[in-house]
């Protein structure tokens, strides 16, 4: 079942083919045991998906973001999780905008090919929280390099990463201007190892996600690894920020089809006191408007994508496609649960799993709450709260 005609179908195809290869009992291992899927992930990176969003001319397939998206998508749809391996595609909306040509000859052929990962987005601290402008991190000039000093948490695959763009203060920050003095910077994760200057803890969650706490103690990166000018790194990530949010919004749809597509098949197959159960209103009507909202949130993911990739501004949708994503899929987890009853806790079923992983959505890379103050305020004229 989809909602829209489907202009992606043999891309489709092309990402199913390779999940099929790694079931439900694949990612169930894994979740079990707590391992990165890196099987699968050598899998994506041979065949070029993992390097969709890099230009043919350096090796990549060249493509939009709308077509990251849908192998994002079916991903999840499949049963698997891409999270794993997406910040290789959100991390693009920085690099390829702001990158100097430079950089992009240094890096990204050998990221394309797969000897390199940039899997790594480290900009979150536990005492500033949302508010990346209170971010305490600093970048020091020292002749031909910077000094990067401070503690991040929420890294998520920089133990399995090559490189990382890290944002750090270039100067105290200004209330008066909030967002001057961030810098953006990429950092080759195995200098930082060699130097002794990069400690790494892992953080234990929920569900079978690899994120940690850093600490940066005086690590050199030379000045060469400056994305754009100093002290507009703020503004270049939100073009990562903008990419994330749609990619992660077709995560989500991913999963809400993967609910729907399970809680239906079972509610037909189900046969309770001489019916199916899927023929009782109430197990009927909550899946159809579980899908009618689907529906509109894929509407919205296909055109905050196609704002991007016309390089226009696409805030206000790429938040609006992750929060009405994030909401579709939570009701839609919370819908198939209740079909399944008691075996929906049943770990060979996978919704479980499922539903642990889809409400990371609500929170996370940005709260749902977030965006509602940021659409209040940015597009309603509203006061700011905060």
């Amino acid at each position: 079942m989809t909602a829209t005609p489907d202009e992606h179908q043999a891309l489709r195809q092309a990402i199913r083919g390779i999940c099929a290869g790694y079931p439900g009992a694949y990612w169930r291992d894994l979740d079990r045991e707590r391992r990165y899927p890196e099987a699968f992930v050598a899998a994506m990176t041979r065949d070029g998906w993992l390097a969709s969003l890099i230009p043919e001319a350096f090796g990549g397939r060249g493509m939009r973001l709308t077509e990251a998206s849908v192998i994002l998508e079916e991903i999840h749809r499949s049963g698997g999780n891409a999270a794993a391996c997406h910040a290789q595609m959100y991390t693009m909306g920085a690099l390829l905008r702001h990158g100097s040509d430079e950089q992009k000859t240094a890096w990204l052929p050998r990221i394309a090919s797969g000897e390199l990962r940039l899997q790594a987005f480290s900009v979150t601290e536990a005492e500033a929280g949302s508010d990346t402008t209170a971010i305490a991190t600093t970048a020091t000039r020292d002749g031909d390099a910077y000094v990067i000093a401070g503690e991040k948490s929420w890294t998520s695959r920089v133990e399995q990463s090559d490189l990382a763009l890290v944002l750090a203060r270039t100067s105290p920050r200004d209330d008066s201007n909030r967002t001057h003095g961030l810098s953006l910077f990429l950092v080759d994760l195995r200098d930082a190892r060699a130097q002794g200057t990069i400690a790494v803890a892992p953080v234990e969650t929920m569900l079978n996600y690899p994120t940690y706490r850093v600490s940066y103690r005086g690590l050199r990166v030379p000045t060469s690894g400056l994305i754009g000018e100093e002290g507009q790194g703020f503004r270049y990530i939100l073009d990562g920020w903008n990419a994330e949010r749609i990619l992660l919004a077709a995560e989500a749809i991913g999963d809400g089809w993967w609910f729907l597509d399970k809680a239906t098949a079972y509610a037909n197959a189900r046969v309770v006191f001489g019916r199916p159960i899927g023929q009782n209103q109430g197990v009927a009507f909550p899946l159809a408007r579980g899908y009618a909202a689907l529906a509109a949130a894929d509407l919205m993911r296909f055109r905050a994508a196609a704002l991007f990739d016309a390089g226009e501004p696409c805030g206000p949708e790429a938040n609006m496609a992750k929060l009405l994503a994030a909401d579709a899929s939570w009701e839609l987890a919370n819908r198939c649960l209740d079909v399944y009853g008691g075996s929906g806790f049943v770990v060979d079923h996978d919704v479980e799993r499922k539903f642990r992983e889809t409400r990371l959505f609500q929170v996370a890379p940005v709260s749902t709450n977030l965006i509602l103050a940021y659409l209040s305020h940015t597009v309603l004229g509203l006061p700011r709260s905060y």
